[in-house]
């Protein structure tokens, strides 16, 4: 009896410990959907760089993405991100700008509609998706800042943040000048035009009459 007992209460024990774990495994909200993959962060000086990774899509440009930080009492610069292969990013401030500016005691994100963007324009077809590419953030005063980055596709969670949120460019207005023809003398003016105090073009003047005589046919 007593060992029944005892066999009882062990098997209620094992079964109230499993029991939040496989709540937490299972159905619609389950923490496993929501889990991101690992991203290095690093810090040196008053510069932190953390969630950094490169954003890959099908065909066309790679972006890279990163939350910035800036922990001194003056701004800096981003003024360059590489990769490894000689692969460098063109920066653009949110406002279209050539700069990244990373204010005192303030922070930047890299990618997504209306931040700064840091875009891989040529040399993609190197990244793999999956991969680790060896990044340098370069900043005015801290320097570089090297740490390892994470090659993925700009999808799902990252959708937001790759090369599809970039701003797009207008096309140019038409032109409203007038066309000329080849040959032609655009100086010249048009048929049928009576130029000031004179007679319509390709029109012949009228003979003039002298006084006192009549004009014979």
């Amino acid at each position: 009896m007593v060992r029944s007992f005892r066999r009882g209460a062990v098997a209620a024990v094992i079964a109230l410990s499993l029991a939040p774990l496989a709540a937490c495994a299972s159905g619609n909200g389950s923490q496993t959907l929501h889990v991101r993959p690992d991203s290095p962060e690093t810090s040196k000086g008053p510069i932190k760089v953390q969630n950094a990774f490169v954003l890959t899509q099908t065909s066309g440009p790679a972006t890279i993405t990163a939350r910035l930080f800036n922990n001194s009492s003056s701004d800096q610069t981003l003024q360059a991100v590489q990769l490894a292969g000689g692969l460098s990013a063109t920066l653009s401030g949110a406002n279209g700008g050539g700069s990244v500016t990373v204010s005192a005691h303030g922070t930047v994100l890299l990618g997504g509609t209306g931040n700064p963007s840091a875009v891989l324009n040529t040399g993609t077809e190197s990244l793999q998706n999956g991969g680790v590419q060896d990044a340098v953030f370069v900043f005015s005063s801290t320097g570089p800042v090297a740490l390892p980055i994470n090659v993925l596709p700009a999808a799902g969670y990252f959708e937001s943040y790759g090369p599809s949120s970039l701003p797009t460019t207008p096309p140019p207005a038409p032109s409203t000048a007038p066309t000329v023809k080849p040959g032609a003398n655009p100086s010249a003016p048009a048929a049928g035009a009576t130029p000031t105090g004179g007679t319509p073009a390709g029109t012949a003047p009228a003979k003039a009459t002298p006084t006192g005589t009549t004009a014979t046919s």
